[in-house]
């Protein structure tokens, strides 16, 4: 699978397009309330690129703030943090999704599952290639989870889901992550036991090695 390297993704911008229906992502399940020092109010830069190396590839993910300024913030702060780190793609449904956002280390998971941000505006649909945060059909319910857009996912527009970047490089490589899975791991499970319980039960599903903010 073919890799990138930091340097070719530094001058890369979004883009948008059109689509078709799609059913919503499967939404978050509860958690203990998390302690108060993971919650984070500063701002994200307004454009930054981030580089997941995966066991797939690499492929890299340009953010513009103005798009989902509560997401990006969240997304900027959990990747600063390392929280995608080790993370499997624990659902991916061809032609529609691939979703992660859940920490292998249980204590990590349940430290953030009530930090809620508020919702954004939708700015700009959710087309092939474009990130958004997972959420559930209560307002404010967005985290830590969030999944690419493998086709024009448009209809989850108006539920709600705000694109706050799109893959602009190795987007090959976020098509051929590992499908044979589908939507079977449990998240309450993985909420419990983590990567444990992931690699135990879905041994090849492929996963995050790092995430890093391109410098």
């Amino acid at each position: 699978m073919r890799r990138i390297g930091l340097g070719l993704v530094g001058a890369l911008l979004l883009a948008t397009g059109c689509g078709q229906d799609r059913e919503p992502p499967e939404p978050e399940l509860e958690a203990p309330a998390e302690p108060e020092e993971v919650a984070v109010t500063e701002a994200a830069p307004e454009e930054f690129t981030v580089v997941f190396e995966t066991s797939a590839g690499d492929f890299a993910v340009a953010v513009e703030r103005h798009l989902a300024p509560h997401g990006a913030d969240r997304f900027y702060h959990l990747v600063e943090r390392g929280f995608y780190d080790d993370q499997r793609f624990f659902r991916v449904v061809p032609g529609f999704v691939v979703q992660w956002g859940m920490s292998g280390d249980p204590a990590v998971t349940a430290q953030w599952a009530d930090a809620r941000i508020p919702d954004d505006p939708v700015a700009t649909s959710n087309v092939r290639g474009t990130i958004s945060f997972a959420a559930t059909s209560a307002p404010g319910s967005r985290t830590t989870q969030i999944f690419v857009n493998l086709g024009d996912n448009t209809n989850l527009d108006e539920m709600g889901f705000a694109p706050f970047g799109r893959v602009v490089q190795g987007m090959e490589v976020v098509d051929a992550i590992n499908a044979e899975y589908g939507q079977s791991p449990d998240q309450s499970e993985i909420r419990r036991a983590g990567n444990q319980y992931l690699v135990r039960e879905f041994p090849r599903l492929d996963h995050i090695r790092t995430a890093r903010i391109l410098q």
